[in-house]
């Protein structure tokens, strides 16, 4: 048989498992070895299932993701984003839309020690829909503007997607956490500009507070901005690796917790629970992914893959347009982890051969399956939405985010044009 055939028929055998919900990282490690065993045989086959697995659980540069899990999970557990909706709401919420306004901060404010999508959707969800139901806002609208907020968690640093992304093309972790600070201002301001400019004064007012009143609500956040400082502007200025600073991230976040009477030791062993279960999860996908790309590179399909773009002709930023509209598509049928575990390892070397810088690459890829989290058919954040809302439907809340696409997609083609928006905070780097 062919590399060719053997190619074609392992990615043809990946989408059946993922028709069948086999899930994404077992259905890609079984591809993987028996691909890899269909070209060179059964004996190291089996001698890569051996190894691989304990290489991937082994690799210092990884436990940074489960100590960013922990750190997101305690702190969505100590009550830190009720304390972040309630700092929007005295600054914003006397505004037309200021509730809108509140939410997207407080997104934007979760996301910056979660690192997960779904998670800060969630969490918001549970915060912030109440009010704005309450204050007259219509379920289209609060809905979207939860789920648009929700994408912030992939994007602002810590994000757990871009790490597996530095994993993966075996880039700087601290760099892309970096140059995903910028981008992800740019989408907290681009979002607030879209609750006002698109919905304009058709949103109600909330309560107005006072100065004193508002600059008390601070009290409540002192911990988020803490913990920004301990992670990323330690990483920024190279007191220390990724790695460490997710480990100082989760102890502080813990301590801050516990100190502050908001966690208890049964909520704390909660945590850690769901912490385990989560990060269990993600090594599954990983592991897979790791068999599957020696697979890939077994029959040269990154290799052939380059060289088929290459001969298209469409240029460097044409061909960079197929490969994000081929994101944009697979983002309709799986979601931001598995098509950055999928698809990266194939096109990253087109993009290394067309001369792109992979940092900045890694946080187009990351701004492009933000889209797949808000658009229909999956569009996880919704589904996440519609099952704490069940008397919202899907199609409202798709409908709700639409306008928060078109902004998505207005920033993306904005970073193309300008790189350095980018790659300004990451040159600067110690």
């Amino acid at each position: 048989m062919s590399n060719e055939f053997v190619a074609g028929a392992g990615f043809v055998a990946l989408f059946a498992l993922m028709l069948l919900r086999v899930p994404i990282g077992v259905a890609m490690g079984l591809v993987g070895i028996f691909g890899f065993g269909a070209v060179v045989g059964t004996g190291p086959a089996l001698n890569l299932l051996a190894q691989s697995p304990i290489s991937t659980i082994t690799d210092f540069n990884l436990t940074l993701i489960p100590f960013f899990v922990l750190m997101g999970v305690l702190a969505t557990n100590s009550g830190m984003s009720a304390e972040l909706f309630r700092a929007g709401r005295a600054w914003l919420g006397g505004l037309k839309g200021g509730l809108g306004l509140a939410s997207v901060g407080a997104c934007a404010g979760f996301a910056a020690i979660c690192g997960s999508s779904v998670a800060t959707a969630a969490t918001m969800t549970k915060i912030a829909y109440p009010e704005m139901k309450k204050a007259g806002y219509s379920d289209e609208v609060s809905t979207g503007i939860i789920a648009a907020g929700g994408t912030l968690g992939i994007l602002i640093p810590p994000s757990v997607v871009l790490a597996v992304y530095g994993f993966i093309t075996e880039q700087d972790i601290g760099l892309l956490f970096v140059a995903g600070i910028v981008p992800g201002i740019l989408a907290v301001l681009m979002y607030m500009a879209t609750v006002r400019l698109w919905y304009g004064d058709s949103l109600p007012a909330g309560d107005r507070f006072s100065l004193v009143e508002a600059f008390r609500s601070l009290r409540g956040v002192w911990a988020v901005g803490l913990l920004f400082i301990a992670v990323i502007m330690s990483i920024y200025f190279g007191v220390v690796t990724a790695t460490e600073a997710a480990a100082a991230g989760a102890l502080l976040t813990a301590i801050i917790g516990m100190v502050r009477g908001q966690l208890s030791l049964s909520r704390l062993l909660e945590s850690l629970v769901e912490a385990l279960r989560t990060s269990v999860a993600i090594y599954v996908v990983l592991i897979g992914a790791t068999l599957f790309g020696y697979f890939l590179a077994i029959t040269q399909v990154p290799q052939e893959l380059t060289q088929f773009l290459i001969d298209l002709g469409a240029g460097r930023y044409g061909t960079l347009l197929l490969i994000l509209l081929m994101f944009v598509i697979m983002g309709c049928f799986l979601d931001a982890m598995a098509m950055v575990i999928l698809m990266v390892p194939i096109v990253f070397p087109v993009i290394t051969e067309l001369g792109f810088d992979p940092i900045w690459f890694g946080v187009i890829i990351v701004m492009t399956v933000e889209l797949g989290l808000i658009t229909p058919p999956v569009g996880m954040n919704v589904f996440v939405i519609n099952s704490i809302t069940p008397g919202v439907s899907l199609p409202a809340i798709f409908r709700g985010v639409m306008p928060f696409v078109a902004v998505d997609v207005l920033r993306l083609l904005l970073l193309i044009a300008f790189p350095a928006i980018v790659l300004f905070l990451p040159s600067g780097m110690h």
